[in-house]
């Protein structure tokens, strides 16, 4: 199995869960606004910061890739199959703030 398919697989439950809980989380409180800017700066600065220390953790060795299991396309030293956990974690987690809500909606 290569990297980039356990990463698909890992993005696709991602999204799968986020569409539940927002859609859980409309039927019960009604539709709230998705807060874009931050979503779209929080995307920034965690592939920024993927992409920085996943150079430099590669570059002092402490650890390396098969390139028989990545894609080959690459950010700095960091293979792109890299970047899809910082992207779930940006689809997953404000779905699932928007699904539990505040201590108020409860």
């Amino acid at each position: 199995m290569t990297y980039l398919l356990l990463a698909l697989g890992f993005l696709t439950a991602a999204t799968a869960v986020a569409v539940v809980a927002r859609a859980a989380a409309a039927r019960r409180t009604g539709p709230r606004p998705a807060g874009w800017r931050a979503v779209v700066l929080a995307t920034v600065a965690l592939l920024l910061l993927t992409a920085v220390f996943d150079t430099v953790m590669i570059a002092s060795g402490l650890f390396a890739y098969s390139d028989a299991h990545i894609s080959g396309l690459r950010l700095g030293l960091a293979p792109i199959e890299d970047f899809a956990y910082p992207l779930a974690a940006v689809i997953l987690l404000p779905a699932l703030w928007t699904y539990l809500g505040s201590r108020r909606d409860r």
